[in-house]
């Protein structure tokens, strides 16, 4: 199992080499999943086709943006990309309109390094229980903002887990699944609680499809902590 947990000493030059051997640390059990089996895509894109470049407005395919509200009260669009991973897009697709990742913390959050979230356990071991996917691995960068999806050792194990970079991770390409990118609210990435896991961390109150158009979730109500009033002293009287 691929190590969880990274020293403040290893941050870096020490820290950029280690990531080539041992990556995000993303380990998911693999407990009693099926087999892989890949799903069935309509159309896949010849590799000599693939473009790695980022369409930023959102208004253009919007079944392809996945929008993710934030307990930090940010909202950050992430441009899906079908040609470089589609059974990941697929699988990202389904689970989130199964609802599956409303409510899911952000259980490793590694300051320089990336934000990692998709287990409903909040431990980094769980994950759905649809099967594991095979690798779609891809030439597409692992920069600053790229959603790329988590594993174990095993190439394919990924199953809904996934990280976003906060600074390119160039010794991740190729060996992680890149599936899309930050176009929008990479500053509310950035002010995700850090940790493993985080004391209070940040959460994806609801993940949504841009094309389903679902509504903002409303902002927590803010913990009333101001004087008792007479009204509340005379209702606990009559108890």
């Amino acid at each position: 199992m691929i190590a969880r947990s990274f020293s403040k000493a290893l941050m870096g030059a020490a820290l950029v080499a280690s990531l080539a051997v041992s990556g995000p640390a993303m380990a998911q059990s693999q407990g009693n999943k099926e087999p892989v089996k890949p799903f069935k895509v309509d159309k896949f894109v010849p590799q000599h086709e693939i473009t790695y470049a980022i369409d930023t407005d959102p208004a253009h395919d919007p079944e392809n943006v996945l929008v993710l509200d934030l307990s930090n009260g940010g909202r950050v669009l992430i441009r899906l990309m079908p040609e470089w991973a589609p059974h990941h897009i697929e699988r990202i697709k389904t689970l989130v309109r199964q609802g599956f990742y409303d409510g899911i913390i952000f259980h490793r959050v590694i300051e320089g390094f990336m934000a990692q979230t998709g287990d409903p356990t909040g431990t980094g071991q769980g994950g759905s229980k649809l099967p594991d996917l095979q690798a779609e691995f891809n030439d597409a960068p692992h920069m600053r903002g790229t959603v790329s999806m988590a594993r174990t050792n095993d190439p394919n194990s990924a199953n809904s887990q996934f990280f976003i970079v906060f600074y390119p991770r160039f010794a991740l390409d190729h060996k992680y699944t890149n599936f899309g990118r930050v176009i929008s609210g990479m500053d509310a990435v950035d002010t995700i609680v850090r940790g493993e896991p985080p004391k209070n961390p940040t959460k994806i109150v609801q993940a949504s499809i841009l094309a389903d158009h679902k509504p903002r979730p409303a902002p927590a109500a803010p913990v009333q902590s101001g004087a008792i009033t007479a009204d509340m002293l005379s209702k606990s009287g009559s108890n």
